[in-house]
This record gives C-alpha cells, structure tokens and sequence, in this order.
C-alpha cells in the first residue's frame, strides 16, 4: 500500500519550508540589528517595511505579502513536521531510544524547540505587532517601533522569554539546516557532513548571538 503523500514529499516540504525561514531569521536579524543605530533609522526601517514601493504598490501590500507567504509556510512546515512525527513513533513501536550524542540531542528536541518558537512567535506578534496588553508594554504606539521595543524588553519576563527563544532558535537552526542538506539529496563524506554541522552550528549561534545583543543592551541600559 503506498502511502500519500511520500515520505520523500514531506520530507522535502519540510526542508524547503526551513530553508525559508533560515533566510528569514537571517534577514530578520539585519533588520533588528538597526536598532542599534538609533530610533530614527529603526523607525524609518519600520516605516519603510509598511510602505515599500509607493505608490506603485499600495500602503502594506510587500508586508502583507510577506507575512501571507510565512503563514503558509509556517502552516506546511507544522504539518510536515506532524507528519514526520507521527510516522516515526509508528515506525519504532514501543521503543524509545534515548539521546547518545549531542547530535541525537538535537534531533530529540526540535519538537520542544519547535513549540517554544511557536509560542514566542504568538507572544511577538501580540507584543510588537498587535501591541495587545498585556504582552504588549503599557504605553504602546502603532509605528513608535523603537520605544516599543525598548519598552518591551525593559520589562524581565520578556526579556527572559526572548532569551529562551533564541536558545531553541539556535539548536533548532543547527539541527535543522543539516536535515535540510539531507533531506534534499546532497552527498558529503564524513568530512563533508562534519563542515555542513559546523556551518549550520555556526549560522544558529551567529543568528542567536546577535538577536541576543538586543535584550541584553537593553537590560543593561545602553538602549533607551
């Protein structure tokens, strides 16, 4: 009996998805980073992401493009992901192999990783983008991107929350991007996958470490 779909379509579904927001928590940080050049470029980067290409383009349109398109990503991915899941536990029975390595670790946990970037990803939005109390600092301005995140993030339990995230965020992306070459075919030898889990390991700390500047600097006072 063939099962639809394929092991091999989920599987890529899944890597593709990745691949995706690999490049969008890179370009994400970018964005972030501005931050340090003060309230008036952040702002005006804020401003710029909400009307882009006027007037050619209406108010909102790339924004709202781009966030329809992560949608249906996030969508695909948490499904590939289910999938993936539900036929490994199917596949293995009753045995449950514990973690040997820090690799198998890794692979372990992108579950629980996956569901604290869920959830930050929700808190996030109400914070920063909704500006929903009472995730959202008191005294929130649609627009203000800079006092609002300054704001946020003087505030213990976000910025802890933050913390974590960026934590799962990094072993999600070192674990991830090497499923990614993986699940799209490509041959390495030992050497080769031992480049590929460095490089993978790297791009998650440098992505983690850097969004990790933004509370720490906040907390202790250098963004005002």
């Amino acid at each position: 009996m063939t099962v639809r779909p394929s092991n091999v379509t989920v599987k890529v579904v899944m890597a593709a998805t990745g691949a995706v927001f690999a490049l969008f928590v890179l370009v994400h940080l970018l964005g972030n980073l501005k931050v340090f050049t003060g309230a008036e470029h952040f702002d005006g980067y804020a401003h710029w992401l909400r009307h882009a290409f006027e007037p050619v383009l209406p108010a909102g349109f790339l924004l709202w493009t781009f966030r329809i398109v992560m949608a249906v990503c996030l969508v695909a991915h948490l499904w590939a992901g289910w999938v993936v899941r539900v036929r490994g536990r199917r596949a293995r029975g009753r045995v449950r192999r514990r973690p040997s390595s820090l690799r198998s670790w890794a692979a372990h946990s992108m579950p629980a990783t996956g569901a604290v970037l869920l959830a930050f990803i929700v808190l996030h939005l109400l914070d920063l983008t909704i500006g929903a109390r009472p995730a959202a600092p008191e005294g929130f301005v649609p627009g203000a991107a800079y006092d609002n995140l300054v704001a946020s993030l003087r505030r213990w339990p976000i910025a802890t929350a933050y913390i974590v995230a960026m934590l799962a965020l990094c072993a999600h992306l070192a674990h991830g991007l090497l499923s990614v070459v993986v699940d799209f075919g490509v041959a390495a030898g030992r050497r080769g996958w031992r480049i590929v889990s460095a490089i993978a390991l790297g791009f998650g700390l440098l992505v983690a470490l850097g969004n990790l500047a933004i509370p720490i600097t906040v907390l202790a006072g250098g963004l005002r």
